[in-house]
This record gives C-alpha cells, sequence and structure tokens, in this order.
C-alpha cells in the first residue's frame, strides 16, 4: 500500500506560527524530512516521535542533492509511511516544492499542499514593512537573488513600479542593487535588510539603493535575511517603535 507525502510550510520559523493543517500532519507523520529556516518549530518535530532527517541546503552545503531528496519521498511513501516534507515558509515559494510535486506526480505519489506562512510578507511586516501599502507603489515583486544575472531582467524589473521583496540574495545584495540602478531604478530607492526576521537576533538595515551593500557589510550581517526594495520601506520608522513583538 502507498503513502502520501505532505508537502508543508513551516512558515517563518516560529512554532506559533505553524498553521493548524501544519501541525496536524506533523504529529501524525512517520517520517520528515526538514530544511535549515525552520528555526524553533524543530522542537516541535522532536516531540512527535517520527523519524527525523534533515536534507537542509545552504549556499554551498547540501546535505543530499535536490534528486536524492526527490527519491526518498518516493522511496517512504512505496513503503506505505506517511511522509511529511516539511519547508521554511511556504513551499511554493522559492522553496523548490514545486518541483518534488512534479515529480511525485511523475512517480504516481499522492500528495498534498499544506500551505505556510511567507518568511517573504511576515518578516518585512514585523519589523514595521507592511510590503504593500496604498499610498505607495501598487505591486510587489517576488525574486530569488540566487538566479543568474542572464536569467534575470533587470531592466524591466528596474523600470516597474513596484516594492522588489528578494528571498536569499544577502550574498548577492551589491550585484542586485548594482543592476537595479544601471537599468535605471533611483539611487535613492528605499531598502531594508532583515536578518533572521522573527527570531530574537533579529536585525535591521536601512539604507538606499546606493549605499545598502556596504553598510550590511559594515554590519556584519550574514543572513538568512528577507530584503525589501521600495518607497514602503519609510513606514517602518513610524511603525517599528509602536508594534509589539509578539
Amino acid at each position: 500500500m502507498k503513502g502520501k507525502v505532505y508537502i508543508v510550510g513551516a512558515g517563518p520559523g516560529r512554532r506559533d506560527l505553524l498553521t493548524m493543517r501544519a501541525l496536524e500532519v506533523i504529529r501524525e507523520a512517520d517520517i520528515i524530512l526538514y530544511d535549515d529556516l525552520i528555526g524553533e518549530v524543530l522542537d516541535v518535530l522532536r516531540a512527535t516521535g517520527a523519524e527525523l532527517i534533515s536534507v537542509g541546503k545552504r549556499r554551498g552545503e547540501h546535505k543530499f542533492e535536490q534528486e536524492e531528496i526527490n527519491r526518498m519521498l518516493v522511496q517512504f511513501a512505496k513503503e506505505g509511511k506517511r511522509v511529511v516534507r516539511l519547508k521554511g515558509g511556504d513551499p511554493f515559494v522559492f522553496g523548490r516544492g514545486g518541483e518534488e510535486a512534479e515529480f511525485l506526480a511523475k512517480e504516481g505519489i499522492e500528495f498534498e499542499y499544506v500551505p505556510g506562512v511567507s518568511s517573504a510578507i511576515a518578516v518585512p511586516g514585523c519589523a514595521g514593512i507592511p510590503i504593500t501599502h496604498r499610498r505607495y507603489d501598487p505591486a510587489v515583486v517576488f525574486i530569488t537573488g540566487q538566479e543568474s544575472r542572464e536569467r534575470m531582467n533587470w531592466d524591466a524589473l528596474a523600470k516597474l513600479n513596484a516594492t522588489i521583496v528578494v528571498l536569499m540574495g544577502l550574498y548577492r545584495i551589491e550585484d542586485i542593487c548594482r543592476n537595479l540602478i544601471e537599468n535605471g531604478k533611483e539611487a535613492d530607492t528605499p531598502v531594508a535588510v532583515i536578518e533572521k526576521g522573527l527570531s530574537k537576533k533579529e536585525r535591521v538595515v536601512v539604507g538606499t539603493l546606493r549605499d545598502i551593500a556596504g553598510k550590511v557589510k559594515a554590519e556584519g550581517l550574514s543572513g538568512p535575511a528577507v530584503i525589501v526594495i521600495g518607497r514602503v520601506v519609510e513606514l517602518r520608522e513610524s511603525l517599528a517603535n509602536y508594534q509589539s513583538k509578539f
């Protein structure tokens, strides 16, 4: 009898931001394959009694290649197990959850997508930066900092009247800012970098496209981080001092 795979979002790493459905399937799992960026949710996993396998990938450091993870999901499901594939944030927002779902479907394995609170929204919001606001840019664009210059249409991106949210881009922040400026984005466009958001170690650095890379280097930020580019960053000055941290 085939089992089932649950592709689950852990949210931004706080246990109280897990969805009720995520908590339900985690507690019922036989085996959990989890990524690095799940924070204190790891304590929830340890209390389940399920077999835990860390398959997290960071830049330049992969415990398992993606193809190996795909095959593990299929194998465990074929053994009749309830498998949770746990990812930080939302699995379908630059989390390769779509690739895993595609592979499972190709192999005839039943799966369920369990959405998570995306770090792209929650981390800036809890740092006093709503990513949308009627008085500011009318659109939001999410990009990954891991794409090459050739694959990203910097000309189109720079000309958009939109807030830009960058995930996994801290190590390329200088290139990102330079590419936007070279393609017409105003150099004084506000930028915020939120490192280790929603944790006790959270740090926020604010600047502009012109100077943010230098500020990040001076502060010694090393990630993980969410980068917000756009006028909504200005809201932090008026909101952050009054916004309570839960």
